[in-house]
């Protein structure tokens, strides 16, 4: 599903790289948890991913069409701005061109938040909107979901149900995940692999491993 090889990247196209020599090869159906400190390059790495940044030297490669994003803050979480959850998505909807608009019901369904639909996004709890913007994420039925820090800013009990419907989506539909994290935990019980990265190179192990070797050696904060 995403290749990325000897890959380099910097902002002004010239050293120092924010990533350099990387490589990471992630497969369909695979939920991947990007690990690494404050200017590791994680971000620039899903930016990449999602197409929104060239690289400067090397490759990568995305074979799915279909992708979603779920930052961390929108702005319709703020309060002031006026507007329901479904009328949110429903105009992500037709943004998509999507004309079944039994579709909103339906992501929403998917997080649990069917019964919130005519409330305005801004008077959620943290991990209400959080599963708004998942469900938006899911209106286009995509292969593969990327999230940053998705239980950023939410209540444990939110924050246990995010990564529920998140690993239902790996194993029920299938679905590709990429997560960068900053929940240890979370990462170690729900990922099939590890992408620690450091100095902008990247490196990938199962989670069992990262926790007996990265963790054991203090290596294993994270952002």
């Amino acid at each position: 599903m995403i290749v990325a090889e000897d890959l380099y990247f910097s902002y002004s196209g010239a050293p120092p790289y924010v990533l350099e020599g990387l490589d990471l090869q992630v497969t369909d159906g695979a939920y991947i948890s990007i690990l690494g400190e404050n200017g590791s390059g994680k971000s620039s790495l899903i930016k990449l991913i999602l197409g929104l940044l060239s690289p400067t030297r090397g490759r990568i490669a995305v074979d799915e069409r279909k992708r979603a994003y779920v930052p961390q803050q929108s702005d319709f979480a703020d309060s002031r701005f006026p507007i329901t959850v479904f009328e949110m998505l429903d105009s992500y909807r037709r943004l998509l061109g999507i004309k079944d608009k039994a579709r909103v019901a339906s992501a929403l369904e998917s997080v649990g938040m069917e019964a919130y639909a005519q409330r305005l996004i801004g008077a959620l709890s943290g991990g209400q909107k959080q599963k708004v913007f998942i469900a938006r994420a899911l209106l286009g039925e995509p292969g593969l979901l990327v999230l940053d820090e998705p239980s950023a800013g939410v209540d444990v009990g939110s924050r246990r149900e995010i990564y529920a419907y998140i690993k239902e989506m790996n194993l029920s539909r299938g679905m590709t995940i990429l997560s960068v994290e900053h929940n240890l935990e979370a990462a170690l019980r729900n990922s099939t692999a590890i992408y620690h990265m450091a100095s902008g190179k990247g490196h990938s192990c199962d989670p069992a491993t990262y926790a007996a070797e990265y963790l054991a050696i203090g290596e294993g904060r994270t952002s």
